[in-house]
């Protein structure tokens, strides 16, 4: 599912072959992982069947013909609705990177309100972790106490992370609105 709205974001950004797709999200491969081209190529025949994208055939001097794929009103309200949705601070930080990745699609506003939805769900995640290391009998195996202690340093490092880079978005913003 992400992976279908991580393309209508880049196709956002600018119009590309299935190709060009998968060159892009290679060199992402570090962050996000490398999709093959057996989930990208479906995942573009979807965008199309639902009517998110349109494709143009661009025929080419010996060279199979090249598909180019531009997002469509419809497809930007979908991926809009996707942004908007909450990522969740538990097993989403790829979600979330796909939205920073594609934060060149967004108003600042937006930006910073994004920024500050996760910032809520990982002081939250927070919470829930230090409040479960102080149920009684909680986390008396080492490895649960050091699953615990990794996630509670996650957690306050993303934080940190996102208390810095708010402080750094915002000001940007307002300059923004002041010019």
């Amino acid at each position: 599912m992400n992976l279908r709205f991580f393309i209508l974001g880049l196709l956002a950004q600018r119009s590309m072959s299935g190709y060009d797709v998968k060159g892009y999200l290679k060199n992402l491969s570090w962050l996000i992982g490398s999709p093959s081209a057996g989930s990208i190529y479906p995942a573009l025949r979807t965008l199309l069947r639902d009517e998110w994208v349109t494709v143009d055939v661009e025929l080419r001097e010996d060279r199979p013909p090249r598909k180019v794929y531009t997002i469509t009103e419809a497809g930007r309200r979908a991926l809009d609705q996707w942004v908007d949705r909450p990522v969740g601070p538990s097993g989403s930080m790829k979600a979330f990177m796909m939205r920073l990745i594609m934060a060149s699609h967004y108003a600042p506003d937006r930006f910073v309100a994004l920024m500050r939805q996760r910032r809520a769900e990982v002081a939250r995640y927070q919470q829930d972790l230090t409040n479960s290391s102080a149920l009684p009998g909680a986390a008396t195996d080492l490895g649960q106490r050091m699953a615990l202690d990794y996630a509670l340093s996650v957690a306050q490092s993303e934080l940190a992370w996102l208390d810095r880079e708010l402080g750094r978005v915002s000001q940007e913003v307002s300059l923004v609105e002041v010019q």
